[in-house]
């Protein structure tokens, strides 16, 4: 079955890679890119444990469970202390039936179905985060850049205890997310507890429609491109490649910086389209589960923005999914140099099953790997380099930080002043990840490479 064949009308259900619930509520894919095929034969990779039954099973479900399913709903509906109407007891049956599977798979009401159409096209109202369930606990997975919560300092790990007034301890994922959506000008306040910190700290956001441009770039050096990535939205694969071609125009393009830190992944096909970019050849992901529609091989294709160009990779605990998808493929290609903290560990797929109601079934279906063949679930990727989020700073008093340069009336280089921009300056005490980035790409070129090398 080739990708062509794949975006038929009855194959109704759509791919997408994110890491849970959210206020943006993950990701809906489009139709599979051309460099997608569809396994055919049985992948000699590893698999995941498959059944030895058919996927609709064989087994007839026990009359005595439904007794009890009954029996209960009755129960309920004859004594509960508030009346619950049917409809609303069944939702919530359905939506316990799928929260104890994984933290991923859930029950989308017409409203989930339009706050993850929004988080595919970029825009949508809210404070700007990720969330997920970690150890019971309501969690930051990553702020995303330039929205309410990222100004406010919010990071990823951090613990999320209260709801204006409401603690999170026994809500569900979905009541989280229900309750830090509203209008655009509304105040909401959370009680944040970071790791290293002695008490919770209450912070007040202000909703406003977020519209995100999921791709940003600009010269760190001259010759040195900074490519930056916040998500994997529909058109992300196509930002990218005019962010690359405006950063060529500036010049010969010696290093790029591909930052996907706290990137929550997002649509599938943008996150293959931007692994292109750089691989002109060879398997980006694949993806294994129980339905042949499952298996799934996505390959680079030889059109190629820059498949030459010496790169770096920074990822940490807020890089997941489809962020995870790129930097698996780049490492195991041998195209890229990873650099900062192990990713988050999310290697599932999602696919998102209408229902004849209007609502939707947001499922996990399979897993994905990368290249080698390596399942990142609950794993994550390690970087080659460690890099510890920090910041260089210069003793008081010290001297160090006066150059010939700074002196008054020094005198100039015959061959004219190179100072340093300003953004390169200050990437060591602002970000010292991107700053040892920028190093170890000048290091890449302070010796030629060597013919047909990387």
């Amino acid at each position: 079955m080739t990708a062509s064949q794949s975006r038929s009308p009855r194959l109704i259900v759509r791919h997408f890679l994110a890491m849970g619930m959210a206020l943006v509520i993950g990701a809906l894919t489009l139709p599979l890119p051309a460099h997608a095929q569809q396994s055919t034969q049985p992948s000699t990779q590893p698999s995941t444990q498959q059944s030895n039954q058919s996927p609709a099973g064989n087994n007839a479900l026990p009359v005595e469970d439904v007794q009890t399913f009954a029996e209960v709903f009755e129960r309920i509906k004859r004594t509960y202390v508030d009346e619950v109407d049917d409809t609303t007891l069944m939702r919530n049956a359905i939506r316990g039936m799928l929260g104890e599977l994984d933290p991923h798979s859930a029950y989308l009401d017409k409203d989930d179905f339009e706050a993850l159409r929004e988080t595919t096209e970029g825009e949508f109202s809210g404070v700007g985060i990720e969330v997920g369930m970690q150890e019971g606990q309501l969690t930051i997975i990553s702020p995303l850049d330039d929205t309410p919560a990222a100004r406010a300092g919010l990071q990823a790990q951090d613990r999320i205890l209260r709801i204006d007034d409401t603690p999170t301890e026994s809500m569900s994922l979905q009541e989280a997310v229900d309750m830090m959506r509203g209008d655009e000008g509304e105040d909401i306040r959370l009680t944040i507890m970071r790791e290293g910190e002695d008490a919770p700290r209450n912070v007040t956001l202000t909703r406003e429609t977020i519209q995100t441009e999921s791709v940003k770039h600009e010269l760190l050096s001259p010759g040195y491109g900074y490519l930056r990535i916040s998500q994997f939205q529909s058109r992300t694969g196509e930002q990218a490649r005019d962010a690359i071609a405006a950063l060529r125009e500036e010049g010969e393009l010696k290093g790029l910086v591909l930052d996907l830190r706290n990137n929550p992944g997002g649509v599938l096909d943008s996150a293959v389209d931007v692994a292109d970019l750089f691989l002109d050849s060879g398997l980006i992901v694949y993806t294994e589960g129980r339905l042949p529609d499952s298996d799934m091989r996505f390959s680079a294709s030889t059109q190629t923005s820059a498949p030459d160009v010496p790169m770096v990779v920074l990822i940490n605990g807020g890089s997941a999914s489809a962020a995870e998808i790129v930097a698996g493929a780049l490492q195991d290609q041998q195209r890229a140099v990873l650099m900062g903290t192990e990713s988050f560990g999310k290697g599932s797929v999602q696919q998102v099953l209408p229902l004849n109601n209007g609502d939707g079934l947001k499922l996990t279906t399979a897993l994905y790997y990368t290249p080698d063949g390596r399942s990142i679930q609950a794993q994550g990727i390690e970087p080659d380099v460690d890099v510890v989020r920090g910041r260089l700073e210069v003793a008081e008093g010290s001297g160090l930080n006066i150059r010939e340069a700074d002196l008054e009336n020094h005198l100039r280089n015959i061959n004219g002043d190179t100072e340093r921009t300003e953004r390169e300056a200050s990437l060591a005490e602002s970000d010292y990840q991107l700053g040892e980035a920028l190093n170890l790409l000048k290091a890449l070129n302070v010796l030629p490479r060597t013919q047909g090398g990387n």
